[in-house]
């Protein structure tokens, strides 16, 4: 069953992974079956294949991928863990909604964090960690030359991951990770328009230089910038979606004096 699930052809199915057939084995093997159906509804999700407000039906997405039913349940409740999915009694499964209030919200909270990610990493990062992330944003910067938005899309979540898991803090690690999920959608409608490839490949760049720089404030501080972009990003996207006038992002009042 779970070697059938790696070879799945993709046309017949939504749900078949895309990935080749060497990789496909290789995640077979060093995954269970239940994190195979999570990783790809939660892959589905993050791209927009599957709605937001999306009702999950559990036999139907066990039919499609030859499963059992019990492996989806079990995708379903990490879902719900990771912020993705919620679950209600006697209605079912839908992929979450989020508002534009509560992505406003989302985004206050990350800029907390990630300000204090750039200071710590400012004064703890190591030679092999900034070339590491020099690396990847020149990959970034490849991707956006090519227009590639789903490339450049989950280059610019495994960035942010590389300097969350520096910081070495695992309960940061995981509140990080489900606060960046429920921000998916939005993240991805902005990256879409016009420049904003180019112009969030150079705020990674600054933010990379200013941690090799070893000054806390100044890599806090362009992390936090890049924060608050992305949200006026989200919002710009929005109101170009809707045909109606942007609102004002409120300010985050959580600037440390400097």
């Amino acid at each position: 069953m779970i070697a059938s699930m790696a070879t799945l052809p993709a046309a017949p199915s939504p749900l078949a992974p895309r990935a080749p057939a060497a990789h496909a084995l290789a995640l077979v093997r060093s995954s269970s079956l239940p994190d195979l159906v999570r990783q790809e509804l939660e892959r589905m999700i993050l791209a927009g294949e599957i709605a937001a407000g999306a009702k999950l039906t559990e036999a139907t997405l066990a039919a499609r991928l030859g499963v059992s039913r019990g492996p989806v349940r079990e995708a379903f409740r990490a879902l719900e863990e990771l912020g993705l999915v919620r679950i209600e009694k006697n209605r079912g499964v839908f992929v979450r909604r989020i508002s534009i209030e509560e992505a406003d919200q989302i985004y206050e909270v990350r800029a907390i964090l990630d300000e204090w990610i750039g200071r710590r990493l400012a004064q703890s990062a190591t030679a092999e960690q900034i070339r590491a992330l020099r690396s990847h944003v020149e990959r970034m910067d490849r991707a956006a030359a090519r227009h590639d938005l789903d490339g450049y899309y989950h280059l610019n979540l495994e960035f942010h991951d590389q300097l969350v898991a520096a910081c070495g803090n695992a309960k940061l690690s995981a509140t990080y990770r489900r606060l960046v999920k429920e921000l998916s959608l939005f993240r991805h409608q902005a990256l879409a328009r016009g420049e904003t490839m180019s112009i969030s490949t150079r705020e990674h760049r600054e933010i990379v230089e200013r941690i090799a720089s070893g000054n806390a404030a100044a890599a806090g501080k362009a992390l936090l910038d890049h924060v608050l972009a992305s949200r006026e990003r989200m919002h710009e996207a929005r109101a170009e979606g809707s045909g109606t006038s942007r609102r004002p992002a409120q300010s985050v009042r959580t600037r440390r004096s400097r």
